[in-house]
């Protein structure tokens, strides 16, 4: 019995303990894990003289953390902020002798260069990783979306010149396959979707009753 005595100096000796940084995760985050994993081809047995799976997955996740669209656009000369088509004035356009590039401004969405050719997933597939095994509920899936900064006058007119464009956080809610967009909500300051009382934003936003 004597050996289950706790020492008089067990705090100091708790605290002379030095262990390495854990591994695990102990930021919040309303994204479920596997949302942040790659698509990758590769076979769950492992091949000998390839990468076992996990590692290759480790890697690509890893390695797409470290780009940033936006950086990726300004480095071919992209200025995100000119990608949202604006109210056409002609008062401001300027004269033919000042203007490098085309006279034309900018008048077709995004929507009309989409190509879906190349994605890794099909929507159905990107929303289902916000499935998590054992739940019914789904969890948002992390996104980002070229959104104005101003909420209230980027709901109300969303061509407005005064309008500021930026690649922002947001978690994925839900798709609709008829007008082929989807439903994002930004994230908080702390990268977490949440509602107006702080409650997780779950299964798209739908309540019980409908």
């Amino acid at each position: 019995v004597t050996k289950f005595r706790v020492p008089g100096n067990f705090k100091s000796l708790m605290e002379d303990q030095k262990v390495g940084p854990s591994t695990e995760i102990l930021a919040e985050s309303d994204f479920p894990e596997q949302s942040f994993k790659p698509k990758v081809q590769v076979p769950f047995k492992r091949v000998p003289g390839q990468n076992p799976r996990k590692v290759e997955v480790e890697r690509r996740r890893r390695l797409y953390l470290t780009f940033d669209i936006a950086e990726l656009l300004a480095s071919k000369g992209i200025d995100s902020n000119q990608l949202m088509p604006r109210h056409y004035d002609p008062d401001t356009m300027p004269p033919i002798e000042e203007t490098k590039d085309s006279v034309f401004p900018i008048y077709l969405p995004l929507q009309v260069f989409d190509n879906d050719e190349f994605d890794c997933r099909t929507p159905e597939e990107w929303m289902s990783l916000g499935l998590e095994p054992g739940s019914s509920d789904r969890k948002p899936v992390p996104g980002k979306a070229l959104l104005p900064t101003d909420d209230v006058l980027g709901h109300e007119d969303p061509k407005s010149q005064e309008l500021i464009y930026k690649w922002i956080d947001v978690g994925v809610l839900d798709y609709d396959k008829e007008t082929d967009l989807y439903l994002v909500h930004k994230t908080d300051e702390k990268g977490l979707v949440r509602d107006e009382e702080g409650r997780p934003i779950i299964n798209g936003g739908r309540t019980p009753e409908g």
